[in-house]
């Protein structure tokens, strides 16, 4: 397996220094922050701070998307069931799901330990957002539920004024409640 990238070794706060000139220099310039690292005393050529640098810009627009594509859906989609919550926890699967691809195929980790503790991590995120989709999805059978008893006890006052007798009325409510569990 390959080592691990130079910059994924390098201290924080410098590759923190690092993403932000990737950005503010338009994911260019890489032969001017290879020198830059080297002032900094980290020999790391211009292919690797490229190949970064396309890495960074590749992750920052898919969160820009998934951003754009949740601000559209909270405009487009009605929330009366919480269906912006459902599909931005469908995003994040997807996300999740294409880390973890990404994650499967990535066999330049050489510390077992190190794979060992990037699974667990991507475990826990994925048993969080789990339980989230679970209460988000108990909750709108709740919401759902709570319609349907409010419109069965609207038919039923309204059969009740238009005469019908409380046996028919029953009936007509018992008819909007059927698949209530």
């Amino acid at each position: 397996m390959p080592p691990r990238s130079a910059i994924e070794q390098l201290p924080d706060h410098i590759r923190a220094e690092l993403e932000q000139k990737l950005i503010a220099n338009g994911f260019s310039g890489y032969v001017q922050l290879a020198e830059w690292l080297t002032d900094h005393g980290f020999t790391i050529g211009k292919s690797a701070v490229g190949v970064y640098g396309q890495n960074l810009q590749r992750r920052l627009s898919s969160i820009r998307a998934s951003t754009e594509a949740a601000r559209l859906i909270s405009q487009a989609a009605p929330d009366d069931a919480d269906e912006r919550s459902n599909a931005i926890i469908s995003l994040v699967q997807t996300e999740i799901f294409e880390a973890l691809l990404s994650l499967q195929e990535a066999a330049d980790e050489d510390d077992p330990g190190e794979r060992i503790a990037i699974l667990g991590k991507a475990a826990k995120n994925i048993a969080t957002l789990t339980r989230a989709s679970v209460s988000r999805n108990k909750w709108g059978v709740e919401v759902r539920k709570a319609a349907l008893l409010e419109a069965a006890q609207r038919v039923e006052g309204a059969a009740l004024a238009r005469g019908l007798s409380a046996d028919d009325a029953g009936f007509w409510r018992e008819t909007v409640l059927m698949g209530v569990k």
